[in-house]
């Protein structure tokens, strides 16, 4: 059976996770031209850089919650066999799953962290006009994290329930019972 303890957890993770990619998502870093005192040349002035944190924290815990679940299940491939059956297919496919959405979630997190952290203080002309240019972080990347850390958290908890199915099965097979056609008679 499932441990409820930690299902509880890692959902607690990725909800606190999503929460934080969704505040990244609102309060990414905006910009304004802005000249100088000596109106020489325009800048680019930056508000709050809190959507970097708030990236880096989601990341963490969603890093946090993904290394739970495979410590948890031996990340699939240690320790002893899983008894054939549906739960361990699905358990394989839900594994593989998770694993995908998870690599996408974290690279959204990580990109959207690291362009929102990059600042342009300094004039930056595009197609050799005199327009300044002031690069931010585009609309959607924290909020793709967000999407891909609400799925990773279902298929890892599917995963594991599925393999705690698989794992509880082989320990419940009967090994005493004869099921088989009988051959004691002709020896």
């Amino acid at each position: 059976m499932a441990s409820k303890l930690l299902l509880i957890i890692v959902f607690v993770f990725d909800l606190i996770a999503f929460a934080l990619a969704v505040a990244a998502e609102q309060r990414r870093s905006k910009a304004k031209i802005v000249p100088d005192s000596e109106l020489n040349y325009d800048y680019c002035v930056y508000d709050s850089d809190i959507a970097t944190g708030f990236g880096v924290g989601a990341f963490l815990f969603l890093m946090a919650s993904q290394v739970l679940i495979m410590v948890a299940s031996r990340c699939f491939c240690c320790g002893k066999a899983l008894s054939p059956s549906g739960s361990r297919a699905w358990a394989v496919i839900l594994f593989i799953t998770c694993w995908v959405t998870f690599f996408i979630a974290e690279v959204c997190l990580l990109a959207g962290s690291v362009r929102n952290a990059y600042h342009t203080r300094y004039r930056t002309i595009v197609d050799g006009s005199n327009t300044l240019s002031c690069e931010v972080l585009r609309k959607g990347v924290f909020g793709a994290g967000a999407a891909f850390v609400v799925f990773t958290g279902i298929f890892t908890e599917l995963y594991y329930v599925c393999y705690s199915k698989a794992k509880d099965g082989f320990r419940t097979t009967n090994f005493g019972k004869d099921t088989g056609v009988g051959m004691g008679a002709y020896s």
